[in-house]
């Protein structure tokens, strides 16, 4: 029990730091969910900010979750490189819960994208070549980074199936299906809000005329 406890503490706690915002307040001294989509996510970062820092962002938020579950990990006693099991499960799903409603910021937070996408990639490893290889193609074909890294969500259940069935490949399966589900909800008020500022041109929504080009 006590286990479950630290799991939820350190994934909630880790996953709650801001870096988005800490950039944008660093850095412009704007609150970042205040401007642009009024997302706090390295792409809204990389618009309102810079480059630099939306570099930074993606990296902090790709690596909460897996320090949040090395930590529990190495705290329980268990090999830092494991299989997948409820305490890591339930640690990488506090994350995400701390990016999407950070204490700190009075759990106003982003859409926890990045941080599941970290989380998923360490589970799956073995899988980053082709995930990276589908988002570069996708990136090169629509210029739209959210929609590139939003396939690697859907890509991720897959992944789980093909290479990893046979290593604890089923809860793999249902714990990346979770992720996507709830990180598509989430975006749904702001493919809404797209939709609706291209005149109900999906084609738009998702292909963009270059990287700068948002809505």
């Amino acid at each position: 029990m006590i286990n479950i406890v630290i799991a939820i503490i350190i994934g909630y706690l880790l996953g709650s730091i801001p870096s988005a915002y800490l950039a944008g307040r660093l850095r412009k001294g704007v609150d970042i969910r205040e401007v642009g989509s009024k997302n706090m996510g390295a792409m809204n970062v990389y618009y309102e900010v810079g480059l630099v820092e939306a570099v930074l962002v993606t990296l902090a938020d790709l690596s909460k979750g897996i320090g949040a579950i090395l930590l529990v990990r190495w705290l329980s006693g268990n090999p830092l490189i494991s299989p997948f099991d409820f305490l890591t499960g339930l640690t990488g799903v506090a994350a995400v819960m701390g990016h999407v409603f950070p204490v700190f910021l009075k759990f106003r937070g982003g859409k926890g994208g990045a941080t599941a996408i970290g989380i998923l990639l360490f589970l799956m490893s073995r899988a980053i070549p082709f995930l990276v290889i589908v988002f570069v193609i996708a990136l090169l074909v629509t210029r739209n980074p959210t929609f590139s890294y939003s396939l690697l969500l859907i890509g991720f259940p897959l992944v789980a199936w093909l290479i990893y069935f046979d290593y604890h490949g089923e809860p793999l399966i249902f714990f990346s299906m979770g992720l996507g589900i709830f990180m598509g909800i989430r975006y749904i008020p702001r493919i809404k809000e797209m939709h609706g500022k291209t005149g109900g041109d999906w084609c738009r929504v998702i292909k963009r005329r270059s990287l700068k080009d948002r809505f």
